[in-house]
């Protein structure tokens, strides 16, 4: 059967899913440079005061994290309802990422020992960050066709690795060269990388404004509070049937625990070998290591999950994460922190990429959209609990190396409930679709009679 649409239908579609790959190319840089390395580098040699305690500095930025992923937890079911059954995704994403953007170029401004402030623009920042991917994910349906959506979706993941990737390298020669750009010395070209991720961010962001087009959902269009109510409904009923459901539901309790020790390996590291003594160029370079062997090594890992199954793969990424924990308890050699930045790199997308297959083999098929609609919600509670286990077990035994330690329960308590899940796909049970359609029509109803009332 021949494609019905034309060559200027395809060149606009083509330039649709362009726009919106790059958004991925955009923000992604702000993950890798300020969130990864620079701004943890950063609080510690440049905003905490002379003279404050490692184990401060860290309980700091893990409260931080902390904060910044509970609130983004506790507002994501809200901006998802909107994102959902709302059409107005690309203003509130245009809010969000205004957000990002102007508290990541606030930090070149913020002065040396003002780490409070510093915080507060981090904070503010990685809400930006966070809360705008929500809408930034839900746009993809109005970029790809049902066919399509793997491979749409796979390609802004690829174009954030490579742009993320590319603006981080450029900002590394940097700072490990500043008098070549005509800087004074390192701590000023780490505030340039601020403002470079800043304007980066900003400008590949416009594509997207520019070429996609939002698609409206049909039917009366709601106003906010009925949009929110009814979006609640939806989770309300998704949540209920997950509960049911007791593959699914000790899954996720299971991916919750140990994605989040996963996530705060990514958050904490430089924090850790920062507070360890090691060289900020090692600690640069390490991560560099992390995201360049991350992308192709998550593709194998893929495949190795076909041979020997999900769930196995899982348990070797874990085991894995448990080594390096220990590793990095007892390493003592800044050159260690290379192999470290290898083997994460080797595993971090593969648990990832598998922990995702092996859920959409135990969900109801007819249900995918939903079920990953709750799965993404949760993904947004993880790095709470992790950077909070290191932050209060630093400053308690006054002892960096007992934070990274203390997250192995993540790993442990995750991949034991994992263990219980059978690789099975269970039947879905009840029809939350149904009870959310005739939420809809309530609302819609009692909307109209206000509307004839007044």
């Amino acid at each position: 059967m021949e494609n019905s649409t034309t060559p200027s239908e395809q060149a606009i579609n083509r330039r649709r899913v362009f726009g919106w790959a790059l958004y991925d190319w955009a923000n992604s840089a702000f993950a890798v440079t300020v969130m990864t390395v620079f701004f943890p580098v950063f609080l510690k040699d440049f905003w905490c005061l002379p003279g404050t305690a490692e184990t401060v500095s860290t309980f700091r930025l893990s409260m931080a994290n902390s904060i910044a992923s509970a609130v983004v937890a506790i507002l994501a079911p809200v901006l998802g309802a909107i994102a959902d059954r709302g059409n107005a995704r690309k203003r509130f994403l245009l809010f969000f990422a205004a957000v990002g953007i102007v508290m990541t170029g606030s930090l070149h401004f913020v002065a040396r020992g003002q780490w409070q402030v510093a915080l507060l623009l981090y904070v503010l920042s990685v809400i930006g960050f966070s809360g705008g991917n929500i809408f930034y994910d839900s746009l993809l349906v109005s970029v790809a066709g049902e066919k399509k959506l793997h491979f749409v979706s796979a390609l802004g993941f690829s174009f954030g690795y490579l742009g993320g990737g590319l603006l981080f390298a450029f900002n590394v020669v940097m700072v490990l060269n500043p008098g070549k750009f005509g800087l004074a010395d390192a701590d000023d070209a780490v505030r340039r990388a601020f403002l470079l991720v800043s304007l980066w961010w900003a400008v590949f962001s416009i594509p997207l404004f520019l070429f996609v087009r939002e698609t409206s959902r049909p039917g009366r269009r709601l106003g906010a509070w009925q949009t929110v109510k009814s979006g609640l409904v939806q989770l309300r009923q998704t949540f209920q049937e997950v509960r049911k459901l007791k593959m699914v539901f000790l899954f996720l309790v299971g991916y919750w625990l140990y994605i989040d020790g996963v996530d705060t390996v990514v958050l904490m590291a430089v924090d850790y070998g920062n507070s360890l003594g090691f060289p900020r160029d090692t600690l640069i370079k390490a991560i560099l290591i992390t995201q360049f062997v991350g992308f192709p090594a998550a593709i194998v890992f893929g495949k190795l999950g076909e041979k020997i199954g999900a769930k196995i793969g899982i348990f070797v990424a874990l085991a894995v994460y448990i080594g390096v924990s220990i590793w990095g308890y007892l390493m003592k050699r800044p050159e260690e922190f290379y192999v470290l930045a290898i083997v994460v790199g080797l595993v971090q997308g593969g648990v990832q990429a598998l922990s995702r297959s092996l859920y959409a083999h135990l969900i109801p098929k007819d249900k995918a959209a939903e079920f990953f609609g709750f799965y993404n919600m949760l993904g947004k509670f993880a790095a709470i609990i992790g950077p909070s286990i290191m932050g209060v077990v630093g400053v308690m035994t006054g002892n960096p190396r007992l934070s990274i330690l203390a997250i192995i329960v993540l790993f442990v308590a995750g991949g034991a409930l994992l263990y219980f899940v059978r690789e099975e796909r269970t039947e879905s049970i009840g029809t939350p679709a149904d009870s959310i359609a005739a939420s809809d029509g309530i609302i819609e109803s009692t909307q109209s009679k206000k509307e004839t009332e007044n």
